[in-house]
């Protein structure tokens, strides 16, 4: 991986932990998801218009088939996400999410996409989902526990952090084919795969006027800090990886918890430090071997 690509996957990584956490403390549902989408559509009108004015015209079938199936993925991606942070401990959640993600991801792109890996690269990938895996809990996770609601939590935070990794691993392949053979700009895909999010979610926030009101007076200035920062991270990622394989940018990434637990950890309280620790260092090193490798 290139210093460049290997700078944009760390800097997007710090962006990625703030808007979770953001995410985590609003504590909201689908209709967080939309207020989010919603300002992003706004805030990023300017530059979405501006670099898109000339080239979305020309897109074909093709293109477009590209932009509605990861508005999608994103969509199921972000609903889910947002029901494991109601149901489970963000350092369950966000853990499994990112680690199961970026394993599934790696695997496609040598599989389908003939990227080649050395063995650095493959004990980096295995250095940061053991770290990810030592975050999110280690052996506690399996393990028997007395405190029936805390067991629940955690068999809760397992399922819907493996089933929101399973939608991360789904469109960081079909983003990185995007960008990286199809030519489409990172930011239009990401901008213009955003008006298919809105356009799902819109229902959810139309169906009960009321309570979408209530949620809005509540949520609103998380909302704007995801809907603000969120696209940055991510277009960053799609940079990356026009000029980096998919499978050490997408494990790279992960360099995202050394920041979610340790910020996370202190400002949500969810204790455990010396194992998020341990598991931050396996990250650390994982995502050095996947940059110089």
């Amino acid at each position: 991986m290139s210093h460049s690509a290997f700078l944009l996957v760390i800097l997007a990584g710090l962006i990625h932990a703030l808007w979770n956490i953001a995410a985590k403390k609003a504590g909201g549902d689908v209709r967080f998801a939309g207020f989010s989408s919603l300002l992003m559509m706004l805030i990023w009108a300017p530059l979405g218009i501006y670099l898109g004015w000339a080239i979305v015209p020309g897109w074909g079938r093709l293109e477009w088939s590209f932009v509605v199936a990861s508005g999608v993925l994103h969509v199921l991606y972000f609903i889910t996400l947002l029901r494991g942070y109601r149901k489970a401990d963000l350092t369950v959640v966000y853990p499994l999410a990112r680690g199961s993600g970026p394993l599934i991801s790696s695997s496609a792109a040598i599989l389908f996409l003939g990227e080649k890996v050395s063995l650095a690269g493959v004990l980096g990938i295995l250095a940061v989902v053991g770290g990810v895996f030592l975050i999110a809990g280690g052996p506690r996770l399996f393990a028997a526990v007395n405190d029936q609601a805390r067991q629940l939590r955690v068999r809760q935070g397992i399922f819907y952090g493996l089933a929101t990794g399973l939608f991360i691993a789904a469109y960081t392949v079909l983003d990185g084919y995007a960008v990286k053979v199809i030519l489409i700009s990172p930011i239009l895909i990401d901008y213009f795969s955003n008006f298919i999010r809105v356009a799902l979610l819109l229902p959810a926030l139309l169906r009960d006027r009321p309570a979408t009101l209530a949620s809005w007076r509540a949520e609103w200035k998380y909302a704007l800090v995801v809907g603000a920062i969120s696209p940055i991270s991510y277009v960053l990622v799609l940079y990356a990886l026009q000029s980096a394989p998919l499978s050490h940018v997408a494990p790279a990434r992960e360099v995202s918890m050394l920041f979610a637990a340790l910020i996370g950890g202190h400002l949500l309280g969810e204790g455990e430090r010396l194992q998020r620790v341990l598991g931050a260092l396996c990250i650390g090193a994982g995502v050095f071997a996947l940059g110089n490798f």
